[in-house]
């Protein structure tokens, strides 16, 4: 397995991004063709171009509702566990002053970077990208949604 850093730590889900999707696009322009090619059927691919771009939008938001919902809650704990194990405090009374995406980055940072990184997010307000680009030794997350 590749070694995870700022540049590759994007996770696609093949069937949906590769598969899925792209035949659902193929779908929707070719109805849209359609309509345009048969002007005495327009409002039955007008509902047909309507339907695929609600499944489209449909498929992909209930996807990621709830995958991303658990996974937020588990980098959460886990970044709280870890935070606690290296300093000995509770992360949880910081978080009202942290944006979860920010918590989300920050869950990339080595145990010998994380409390250092935490302090100067919450000091300089630091972007979720300005924290990664700030981590010098990536932990890597492979068992993302």
């Amino acid at each position: 397995m590749a070694i995870q850093n700022v540049k590759n730590h994007i996770r696609y889900y093949t069937t949906h991004h590769f598969i899925y999707y792209p035949l659902l696009l193929i779908a929707l322009i070719a109805s849209v063709i359609a309509y345009n090619h048969h002007p005495e059927q327009r409002e039955v691919w007008i509902a047909i171009i309507a339907i695929f771009i609600f499944t489209g939008w449909l498929s992909f938001m209930m996807r990621q509702h709830y995958a991303l919902g658990n996974q937020n809650r588990i980098v959460r704990l886990e970044l709280r566990f870890r935070y606690y194990v290296i300093t000995g405090k509770r992360l949880e009374l910081l978080e009202p002053n942290l944006h979860f995406s920010q918590l989300a980055a920050l869950r990339f940072a080595s145990d010998e970077e994380l409390a250092a990184l935490v302090e100067r997010t919450l000091n300089e307000n630091l972007t979720a990208q300005q924290i990664k680009n700030l981590i010098v030794h990536w932990l890597p997350d492979h068992m993302r949604v």
